[in-house]
Formats: C-alpha cells, structure tokens, sequence
C-alpha cells in the first residue's frame, strides 16, 4: 500500500483542524444564540393593538384576537400561543444556523483543503530542492562530478535554509576531501616512478652483465619482476585517479575497432602458443563519443582480466554491439566458479576473489576498477555476472555517438 506523501497529510491536517475549528465556532455560536433567545420576550403576534380587541359575542364571553397568521383565539389563549411561537421561532432559528452553517462550514473547509495543498507545496518547496540536489550527487557517474553539487538555497534564514547550508557544506567538505585524495594518490604515484625506473634500469644492467655471478643474476632477474610488478601498481594508479575525472576531450571511437587493435597488441588472435583461446564471437559497430586512450585501456583490461583469471585450455569471447541508444562491448571467459555475492567485490580497488594478493602473475587488483572507472567518466557503466559453468561475463555499456547513429550519418 502507497504511503500518503508529507504535502498530502499537511493538507489533510491545515483541513482538518479549520474544520475543527470552524464546527468548534459553529456549536459555541448555536449555544449563545441559543441562549439569548430563550431570555428574549415574544414579540408581538397579535394582528391589532391590545385596546383594540372587540369581543365577538355578548353575555360576558371571551374576546377574540386575530392573529397574524389569520387564526382567530380566546384572550385567555394568548399567553399560551406567545409562548408556542416563541419556541417554534426559536427552533427554526437555531435549525437555520446549524444548516446554512454547517453548508457554509463545508464549503469553506474544501477551499481550506485546496489553499492548504498549495501551501504545503511552498513550504516543501525547498525540501523538493534539497532532494533534487542529493539525487543528483547520488546518480553521478563518479564522485568528482557529484560532489560539485550545491544547493544554493536562498529565502529567510528559517530551519530549511539552515538544513540547506549544512548539506551545502557537508558536500564542500566532501568534494576537498576527495580531489586531496585524488591529487595525493596522483603525486605519489609520479614521485614512485622515478626510483621504480632507476632500479629497473640497475637491475637490467646487473642482469645482462657477464661477469655477474649466477646467483646474482638471478636475484637480479626475481627483483626485476618484482619490479616490474611494482611499476604496474603505479600506472594503475595513475590509471584510476585520471579516470576518476571528467572526460574533457571526447572524439568519435567505434569499440568494434578498440577491440581489433587490443586483441591484435595482445597477439591473443593469432598467437597459437597461447594458453587462452579466442572464439569468434559477433563485433558489430559501436560508436562513442571519448578519449580513445582511456577506452583503448578499459578494452585491455577487460581482455586481460579475461585472460588472466582463467585455466588452462580455457577460452574467452569479446563481443560488440548496441542496444538503442546504448553501445556494449561485453566479454566472457571459462574459469573457476564465481559465487554471486563475491560480484560485488571485484569492481573495487585491491580486491580480488577469495582474496589472493599473492602468486605468480598476480595483477595489482585494480584492473576491472579502472574499467568501472573510465566507463563512468564516459557516462556509461560496467557490471558482472557469474558463468554456470565458471567465470564471469563483464559487459561495459556507454552511450551511443549521437552524430553516428543519426539517420543522416
């Protein structure tokens, strides 16, 4: 059952309690009428004046009255039919004011209802505008776009323009303390690029060198790695703070020919020693409105990821298209099984399924979270779902160039 909405039951409660007033002011109003008229003495009734009643017989009878409403009485009746007509003017009063003011009260209430529907509007007005604005911050694609939301509320220094501010604040607070971890990530990881080379370039002169004893060289050779292992961190990092903004200059870049050129790079199409095996799968056009380095990456990683967490013998599928307005690409791989709860994990930096950090050829956890990345600075999004049989399948949506999918083009 539908809740009734917070304009709905002001309206009903400003209308109700005028009701209640107004049926309050009603019964008082009937009670002191009703009062003054039971201490007010008749008024006259008789058509004449009292000298002027004649008698109607001889021999002592009573005289006759004529009464305004043509009757004609005994003198000795007249008291009596004062006080009958004093009652039934009475009660005709006091039934006419419950009438025509319980009609009058009922007419006024449904006005009351309708002024009362627009003013709970205006008074809600700023908390429509305080719900816009957090939506708004909520449905951003990444958190430096939403965080630069404000409300701005201008009008009286009242409750809601104090709750406005505060929001106002709690968002500026959030969006420095988001772009200082942003540019710290960033600087650090430039500063790391520097020592992470000059070793690489110590190590690969150690390694190569002739006189080196073997032992050293194989040192030289496991810190290489280790190395080299670091440097992909790095870039990873780097990765995933730039893609965490906005997408500033976007170009026209078809995800059919994205996924020709990373699987050609790869040499995964035409590299028979490859333990991982490509199967055809339909590449239709996909154009896109984005920086073709950025999706070149997203596109990498995801045929990485693939091709990484897989098995021997296994197999992987990379696929484009579009679905309306939407362009995909989505990509399929055999593997191990994937429970439905641990989805949820692997878009987030440094996790990784059933936790493991270490072994050969471990990533740096960060793969899948940069596509997440990139595809949400372009406006589009990335989800996963488990295989039957084993793996995942990964599928990136983003939205579809305007200018190529138009008629014309």
């Amino acid at each position: 059952m539908r809740r009734m909405t917070i304009r709905l039951r002001l309206t009903l409660l400003y209308g109700g309690l005028f009701l209640v007033a107004g049926a309050l002011l009603l019964t008082i109003t009937y009670l002191l009428l009703a009062q003054r008229l039971s201490t007010t003495p008749p008024r006259s009734i008789v058509a004449g004046k009292v000298g002027e009643f004649l008698p109607t017989g001889t021999g002592g009878q009573p005289a006759k009255v004529q009464l305004t409403d043509g009757r004609s009485i005994d003198v000795t009746q007249l008291p009596a039919a004062l006080v009958q007509e004093q009652k039934q003017q009475q009660d005709a009063t006091l039934n006419s004011l419950l009438t025509e003011g319980g009609i009058a009260l009922g007419l006024v209430g449904v006005a009351a209802l309708g002024f009362g529907w627009v003013i709970a509007d205006r008074a809600l007005r700023p908390v429509g505008q305080i719900t816009a604005t957090a939506r708004r911050v909520a449905a951003a694609t990444n958190a430096h776009r939403g965080l630069h939301e404000r409300i701005g509320l201008r009008g009286p220094e009242d409750e809601m323009k104090q709750l406005a501010d505060t929001f106002d604040d709690m968002l500026d607070r959030l969006d420095r303390s988001f772009d200082g971890q942003r540019r710290f990530v960033a600087n650090a990881s430039h500063e790391l690029r520097t020592p992470l080379a000059i070793n690489r370039a110590l190590l690969e002169v150690t390694a190569t060198r002739p006189e080196a004893p073997a032992e050293t060289r194989q040192l030289a050779g496991t810190l290489l790695a280790v190395n080299v292992r670091h440097e992909r961190l790095i870039d990873g990092l780097l990765m995933l703070a730039e893609s965490d903004n906005e997408v500033t200059t976007r170009q026209p870049v078809d995800l059919a020919d994205v996924v020709e050129h990373v699987l050609d790079q790869l040499g995964l199409d035409r590299s028979p020693t490859r333990e991982v095996e490509v199967r055809g799968a339909a590449r239709e056009s996909a154009p896109v409105l984005g920086d073709p380095v950025l999706l070149e990456r997203l596109v990498h990683n995801l045929v990485d990821n693939a091709e990484r967490h897989n098995m021997p013998d296994g197999w992987l599928t990379v696929s484009t298209g579009r679905q309306g307005d939407r362009a995909t690409i989505t990509v399929s791989n055999s593997g191990p099984l994937v429970a439905p709860y641990d989805v949820g994990v692997i878009f987030e930096p440094f996790r990784r399924l059933g936790g493991e950090r270490t072994g050969p050829d471990r990533g740096a956890g960060l793969g899948l979270s940069i596509v997440r990345a990139v595809a949400r600075a372009h406006g589009g999004e990335a989800t996963a779902t488990p295989r039957e049989g084993g793996g995942l399948t990964v599928t990136v949506s983003l939205p579809v160039d305007p200018v190529a999918s138009s008629p014309a083009a």
